[in-house]
């Protein structure tokens, strides 16, 4: 899990969190303490195991504040999903667009003029569709704005110091390298760490 905090005069505080399921009233408190505790204003949620997701879900899980604009991706049985909301007196979204893995959104500030994209990824767990994935974000890539933010759950080893034996995909680290140097895109890989990544503007072309 990671606060991300950018933009300080859009008040853009983002919860990025593997919520490993969203399917029971207890788990979503956890995720409304812990949006509340925060003072998110944008949640990024992986791995919400909902195949459906509606105003009361959001409303539940991140607070009233969150409800009337958010997107989800819906699950693949009880496996993956993907909930983006935003804090309706800081952002709007304006549109959205869904692939396999992601939902981006064109987020519009409230508080100043600027719009940005945000693409919120869960990747998949196999090797065998990790390069389809990697085309997937490559693609996007190449029709999203300059201001584009990209985070989530990579489900990816991008260096050996990232992984604690010699069980390597060598071919998957070398096209995420390459689609790193095309964009240069800011890489969260949530997990089970609670860290805070605090004024990072100059990891992101915002």
């Amino acid at each position: 899990m990671f606060v991300l905090v950018l933009m300080d005069a859009q008040n853009c505080s983002i919860l990025n969190w593997n919520v490993r399921g969203l399917n029971n009233s207890a788990r979503r408190k956890v995720v409304l303490d812990m949006a509340r505790d925060t003072r998110c204003t944008i949640a990024c949620l992986q791995e919400t195991k909902l195949q459906q997701v509606d105003s009361a879900v959001v409303s539940e899980t991140l607070g009233p504040d969150f409800f009337q604009n958010f997107a989800f991706l819906p699950a693949d049985g009880t496996r993956g999903g993907i909930l983006l909301a935003v804090h309706a007196s800081y952002f709007r979204i304006l549109s959205t667009a869904c692939t396999s893995n992601t939902i981006s959104a064109l987020i519009q500030s409230n508080c100043v003029p600027s719009e940005w994209w945000i693409t919120v990824v869960y990747g998949p767990q196999l090797d065998a569709h990790k390069l389809e994935f990697l085309h997937e974000l490559r693609q996007l890539g190449s029709i999203s704005a300059e201001k584009w933010l990209i985070i989530g759950d990579f489900n990816l080893i991008i260096s050996a110091e990232d992984k604690s034996n010699n069980n390597l995909n060598m071919r998957l680290m070398g096209c995420w390298n390459l689609l790193s140097a095309a964009r240069r895109p800011t890489r969260m890989n949530s997990g089970d760490n609670r860290d805070t990544c605090s004024g990072a503007n100059s990891s992101v072309n915002v």
